[in-house]
């Protein structure tokens, strides 16, 4: 081949490889316009104010197109579907009780992202600023808005598989202390002290006293429910295939996602409710798996996100096993309930 064909090649090449990448970045810039682009058909999310007190408000994380989309909305408890006040404050996991909030946040850098995690009052206003070590995907606020916890990916990007690293956290949100890992707490595992290169933990739930919260511990392959003392530094482990625990208001009943034999190897759970007197689990009505930290509305009703157009649906069904699951609202993730 001559040297004139082969530069005429090259330039081709190059030439094929500069469209290519023209069109990308130009695919990428359209869906970004349509994403800031209020969708027909979707809910309608107007600005607003949004407080975390007053009655009867479910607050959630905003997932419909638009110059609204991850900022956190309130619509009334009652009508879930219905209108959404948007507050101006993004994240990408949300959680509030007790008149204060918990928002884990992208920081965009021109190179990469960094993430954060920040306190809110009942005004959605700043309280406390924390670095966040990876991709964040829990947050949850104590009954009492005393303590928060979040969970973040530090390596791999899925609970679904084995090769991932976690990190959870806590925080007294009154003076500001950060336990920054639960793996600086002593295990208690079949009676005896445990320790393991390989521990994980994620999914904080926490309980009325300001003491007590359960977790998900993940080691040697296996998952575990594991009840936490805040005051002792301790977790003891519970029961074996738990993940993503979610306490009932009377701290009887935790929710969680169980992994169940013959579900795809990347979609692997379903949502059960387990009695912590007895010790005895009851299958929900919900049969889809569901990659998700279940809320409770209430002592009744469990609420949960799973895929949909816009990224996430949020649905409810019953937690004593009856009745069916039914999708309450659309482009939605992250609820909680403002009492």
């Amino acid at each position: 081949m001559t040297v004139p064909s082969r530069i005429l090649i090259l330039v081709a090449a190059v030439a094929v490889l500069a469209a290519v990448g023209l069109a990308s970045v130009l695919h990428a810039s359209a869906r970004a316009d349509r994403r800031d682009r209020e969708q027909a058909g979707g809910p309608r999310v107007t600005a607003g104010a949004v407080t975390l007190s007053g009655a009867g408000r479910m607050v959630f994380r905003n997932m419909a197109w638009g110059p609204h989309r991850d900022e956190v909305v309130s619509v009334p408890a009652g009508d879930p579907s219905g209108e959404r006040t948007a507050s101006g404050v993004k994240c990408l996991r949300f959680h509030a009780a007790s008149r204060t909030g918990l928002c884990l946040q992208a920081v965009h850098g021109p190179v990469s992202d960094t993430y954060r995690a920040l306190v809110l009052d009942a005004r959605l206003r700043t309280v406390h600023r924390y670095g966040v070590p990876g991709i964040p995907s829990r947050a949850r606020v104590s009954p009492t808005g005393h303590f928060a916890a979040w969970t973040a990916f530090v390596g791999g990007d899925s609970y679904a598989g084995t090769d991932f690293s976690t990190r959870a956290a806590i925080v007294d949100t009154r003076s500001g202390e950060l336990i920054p890992s639960l793996e600086d707490f002593r295990i208690v595992k079949d009676g005896h002290p445990y320790r393991a290169p390989d521990v994980n933990f994620w999914g904080v739930t926490f309980a009325a006293d300001d003491r007590t919260f359960y977790a998900t511990l993940a080691t040697k392959g296996h998952t575990y429910l594991v009840r936490g003392d805040l005051r002792d530094r301790t977790v003891t482990a519970l029961r074996s295939n738990v993940e993503c625990p979610s306490l009932s208001p009377d701290g009887t009943r935790i929710a969680y996602k169980k992994r169940v034999k013959g579900l795809p190897a990347d979609a692997p759970w379903q949502l059960y409710v387990l009695d912590l007197r007895t010790m005895r689990e009851t299958p929900s009505a919900e049969r889809r798996s569901v990659d998700d930290q279940a809320v409770w509305r209430d002592g009744r009703t469990l609420v949960y996100a799973l895929p949909g157009d816009y990224g996430a649906d949020l649905y409810q069904v019953p937690a004593d096993g009856s009745g069916r699951a039914r999708r309450i609202s659309t482009a939605a993730v992250s609820p909680a309930y403002v009492p």
